[in-house]
């Protein structure tokens, strides 16, 4: 158990450069108490690892040392051919890399697990696109990727949902979320979000930029997600169910709403129950969300969504009465 961590521990510093002690604690999954004693052990044996003091200290291994770390166990053999994504590589223009990349992997592998790590190309697919969607194929993914991979700044021309923007953008990171890329991209100071497929033009510029030291891609990712998903959902709502209903409720929210939405455990004498559900920050968008479970659901409050519903369901029911009357003239003529 040891050998592995000192062997974690070593790669590590060989992979990144510069780590913390907390940083090695998190990612073995031990005390930092417990790393100093691995570092001290490492450093017995031979291996040139120093420490760096002060508030932004911590350790590497001497300039220029590297040793070979060849083993691969089973697992991470076959972890790594579950990495190659070829709809995503393609979008980028390493697709070909990828596979040359692959090839060489299987060539080195020995025989006993070239195997096992061919299995897991056969029988593990990802699908990364959501149900009844495709993925974005945008035109200037890959002058990005390459601004990005260089630390070049860009020009884009971009269509917001408001108006058309000009930015110089200090690109930081790319995801692909669903099928969509996203740029994370720092514009005068602060790291905004924008969707690659709403770039209209973009210009690789030739002035380079510091990338932020304390920038990382998914933590900055993960709370802008959620920050978003808040403030599409502001409000709540109190909704009655039928059984039904709550069946429908939990088939059809989106996982943030589903989360959030709380669930009384008292049953009227229809067997209803009550729900406090995220809604949208408007109306309508409220309303458009609730229709969907038909007359499974009651709103109940706010009031003005509760008018909206009334005034929405009215309007649908006249509508359908007045498409039946025409079509009962127009069979009788």
């Amino acid at each position: 158990m040891r050998a592995s961590r000192l062997l974690s521990i070593l790669t590590t510093l060989q992979a990144r450069g510069h780590v913390t002690a907390p940083e090695l604690a998190d990612a073995c999954e031990v005390s930092v108490r417990t790393i100093y004693r691995d570092i001290d052990a490492l450093a017995a044996a031979g291996v040139p690892v120093y420490a760096d003091r002060g508030a932004e200290g911590g350790y590497r291994l001497l300039d220029g040392y590297r040793v070979r770390l060849n083993g691969l166990s089973q697992s991470e053999a076959e972890a790594l051919f579950l990495t190659g994504l070829p709809g995503p590589a393609a979008a980028l223009g390493l697709d070909a890399a990828m596979m040359a990349a692959q090839t060489k992997l299987m060539a080195a592998l020995p025989a006993s697990l070239r195997q096992d790590a061919g299995r897991m190309q056969e029988r593990f697919h990802l699908d990364a696109p959501g149900w009844f969607g495709e993925a974005e194929e945008p035109k200037h993914l890959r002058a990005i990727a390459g601004a990005l991979l260089q630390g070049t700044l860009i020009k884009i021309r971009y269509q917001s949902w408001r108006a058309e923007k000009q930015r110089r953008v200090a690109p930081l990171g790319l995801v692909l979320k669903a099928g969509s890329w996203y740029l994370a991209g720092e514009v005068d100071g602060s790291v905004r979000t924008y969707r690659v497929a709403r770039v209209l033009d973009c210009t690789v510029l030739s002035d380079r930029f510091d990338r932020p030291a304390n920038f990382g891609l998914a933590a900055y990712w993960q709370a802008a997600t959620l920050r978003l998903e808040a403030e599409l959902h502001p409000d709540v709502a109190t909704v009655r169910l039928s059984p039904f209903g709550v069946k429908l409720l939990d088939a059809l929210s989106q996982p943030y709403v589903k989360a959030r939405t709380r669930l009384d455990e008292a049953v009227d004498a229809d067997g209803w129950r009550i729900a406090h559900v995220p809604i949208g920050k408007t109306v309508w968008h409220a309303a458009a969300e609730l229709l969907r479970l038909g007359p499974e659901a009651e709103v109940l409050e706010p009031a003005e969504l509760r008018a909206k519903m009334i005034q929405l369901t009215q309007a649908m029911a006249a509508r359908y009465r007045s498409s039946r009357a025409t079509a009962r003239a127009t069979r009788k003529a």
